[in-house]
């Protein structure tokens, strides 16, 4: 009881310390997801501690993420009347970007290694956990490989993303949001509510949508590549 307590505490210290440092520092890179992962994790490869158990230590912040998705919705609450002027692009783009996103990952997964099961993993890589990990499992892919892609891309686009459009010189505060929500999910999408209300609320609606069309699009379109692929391997 000491151990998980401890844990739960040294995570929360953390995160909520690193956050003060950046707010002060400006610092990219001091990301306190970021910080706490890689902090956490060495901890418990160093101490012999087993995910499980701190997984079960931090499980009342596991019960929190819940609220904090459900936060994110005020922002696209405050812009919906804008955004239902624009549905039929925005649909479109984000249609165009689960194709290009699936299509771009598994070929070049396939072209430099030629594992199908590496290439269905990390083209599921933009969406949140629960639908990333499942649709990876029912296309046979590796769910370890999905949930750490997703981490990833997360916190790339949390930290890069912004930046990366602006030097592309990409203002607007809507399609930033729709970028970074439609490539890096939910992390991307927290980063984005510190930009202000628009971008928070085009990257919710990206995140929905995202995961929705993926979810529709990755049973048909993967194997279709992959067949595609080996066929003409």
């Amino acid at each position: 009881m000491t151990l998980m307590l401890f844990l739960f505490a040294l995570t929360i210290g953390i995160y909520y310390s690193v956050a003060i440092v950046q707010v002060k520092s400006n610092f990219l890179w001091l990301n306190p997801l970021l910080v706490t992962i890689v902090a956490m994790a060495l901890l418990l490869w160093t101490q012999e501690i087993t995910y499980l158990r701190y997984t079960q230590a931090t499980q009342g912040l596991i019960f929190l993420i819940d609220f904090a998705v459900v936060a994110l919705g005020y922002p696209l609450f405050k812009q919906i009347k804008q955004m239902k002027q624009h549905w039929r692009p925005i649909l479109l783009l984000l249609g165009f970007g689960v194709f290009l996103v699936i299509g771009v990952s598994l070929v070049m997964t396939m072209l430099l290694i030629n594992s199908p099961e590496i290439a269905i993993s990390l083209s599921l890589k933009s969406v949140t956990n629960p639908i990333g990990i499942a649709l990876t499992e029912q296309l046979a892919g590796n769910s370890s490989i999905t949930a750490i892609a997703i981490i990833m891309a997360g916190l790339f686009g949390a930290l890069l993303g912004p930046a990366w459009l602006r030097f592309i010189n990409v203002h607007s505060a809507a399609a930033q949001g729709l970028a970074i929500g439609a490539s890096s999910h939910v992390i991307g999408t927290a980063s984005m509510v510190k930009h202000g209300h628009i971008h928070g609320a085009y990257s919710s609606i990206a995140l929905i949508l995202s995961a929705l069309l993926t979810s529709f699009i990755s049973p048909w379109f993967i194997p279709f590549l992959l067949k595609a692929f080996i066929n003409n391997s």
